[in-house]
């Protein structure tokens, strides 16, 4: 049999025509509303987060292994077999050769949009497709760079006004260095572009990578960059766990004969994902003001029910009620406007989050905007991801709030003496 105190608060807490009551309803809206706004927004945050990752990590090895003096690397099959066996955690290795170039379209008959800067990755076609998704993100043509085989991204090929089939020139910065020397000496010779056939386009679902990554085979980039023959500039090394490219990097100092450079996803990106989690924290913070203004209306609520039952309180302590007994009465009221403020906003959260693309299509559908554009966010559609961490946070901060803000007025019932109680009029 449960104890009076709760009896008296479920009894106290029944709807009824008062004003009480309806602040108590407004109460556990607010409370509600609190709860299911803070889900979703900190969710669709660690969704952004969570498909970015993926993302960047499926375009990008979990680490990149250098000499230790960037020079380029001559020995790439022994390095590869020194890094599979130093650790259990590698699971893919692919030498490569990255820089940055001019790309000139000869099917573009504008001459103001037949030129584009990208950035070059020579990759190895055996070993890529275990640090990459590339291979497998082709949705025109085929995964084939060989004989100066060029893939492209869609957002490329369209600025560019190409196809698979077409051909273009490939001006890298050792070509240009030796245009202009060429253009200062009539005598020198000149060394013309590299043209390349367009045999695939990827589209590896980030919209930044398909408008600014080409492919091309390792040995086409040696000789585009001028690189020294059978070299690369590094290892590409994919982890089974990306998150502990931090140890396995510093694992690699007493396991390899030659020093190197290893250079990790974190310290590739800093910048995308440490605004991410920053934006959470943020945002954790402002919306818990929500949280805040309802447990406001919870004391409003408590005062002015403890006003309204100090007779009632008296009679209790006449009959030998205790203080604690009279403050767990009053607090068990802001207990259950918690549980179900919390309980409640966590189902509309869920709600909302499952219909939250739909909800996004008929905003898009009313006001004729994109509200989520994929040239900003390089995303189709609003990703989230429901942490069970993240919502036992919420779910618990809230619910502490509530109960807290609770306490006060649940202290002063309970420090009534039962003559000034029974006086009150």
């Amino acid at each position: 049999m449960p104890p009076f105190e709760a009896f008296l608060a479920l009894r106290y807490l029944r709807p009824r025509r008062t004003f009480v009551s309806i602040i108590t309803v407004i109460s556990v809206v607010g409370v509600l509303l609190g709860v299911a706004v803070m889900i979703i927004v900190i969710s669709v945050m660690s969704g952004f987060d969570q498909e970015w990752h993926d993302r960047i990590l499926g375009f990008n090895a979990a680490m990149e292994v250098y000499n230790a003096d960037l020079s380029p690397v001559t020995n790439a099959p022994a390095l590869m077999k020194e890094i599979q066996a130093a650790s259990t955690e590698v699971i893919g290795v692919s030498p490569f050769i990255g820089g940055e170039a001019v790309l000139q379209s000869e099917r573009t008959e504008n001459d103001d949009t037949n030129l584009s800067a990208a950035y070059v990755d020579g990759v190895d076609p055996e070993t890529q497709a275990g640090v990459t998704v590339i291979p497998g993100s082709i949705i025109r043509g085929k995964y084939d760079v060989s004989d100066k085989g060029i893939l492209l991204g869609p957002e490329m090929a369209d600025r560019l006004g190409l196809t698979v089939g077409d051909r273009l020139a490939l001006y890298s910065g050792p070509v240009l260095q030796k245009y202009v020397h060429a253009a200062r000496d009539s005598n020198t010779v000149t060394q013309m572009a590299a043209d390349f056939t367009v045999r695939g386009i990827f589209d590896v679902g980030f919209a930044s990578y398909n408008r600014t990554h080409v492919v091309i085979s390792r040995e086409d980039a040696a000789r585009v960059f001028d690189l020294p023959e059978d070299s690369v500039n590094g290892i590409a090394v994919k982890l089974r766990n990306p998150y502990l490219a931090d140890e396995v990097g510093a694992s690699f100092a007493g396991k390899l004969k030659e020093p190197v450079r290893v250079l990790t996803w974190r310290e590739k990106f800093p910048d995308i994902f440490d605004a991410l989690a920053v934006e959470k924290e943020t945002m954790f913070i402002i919306l818990f003001f929500i949280m805040i203004v309802a447990a406001f209306g919870i004391i409003n609520c408590q005062i002015i029910f403890v006003v309204q039952k100090t007779r009632e309180i008296g009679i209790l302590k006449a009959l030998g009620a205790n203080n604690s007994q009279i403050l767990c009465l009053f607090l068990s009221q802001s207990v259950v406007v918690g549980i179900l403020g919390v309980g409640l906003g966590f189902g509309l959260a869920l709600l909302a989050l499952h219909y939250r693309n739909n909800f996004l299509h008929f905003m898009r559908e009313v006001t004729h905007t994109d509200l989520l554009p994929s040239s900003i966010y390089q995303l189709s559609g609003l990703p989230a991801s429901i942490e069970p961490h993240d919502v036992a946070v919420i779910c618990g901060t809230a619910f502490c709030a509530c109960v807290l803000a609770g306490l006060f007025p649940a202290w002063k019932a309970s420090r009534l003496q039962p003559v000034e109680a029974l006086r009150h009029e």
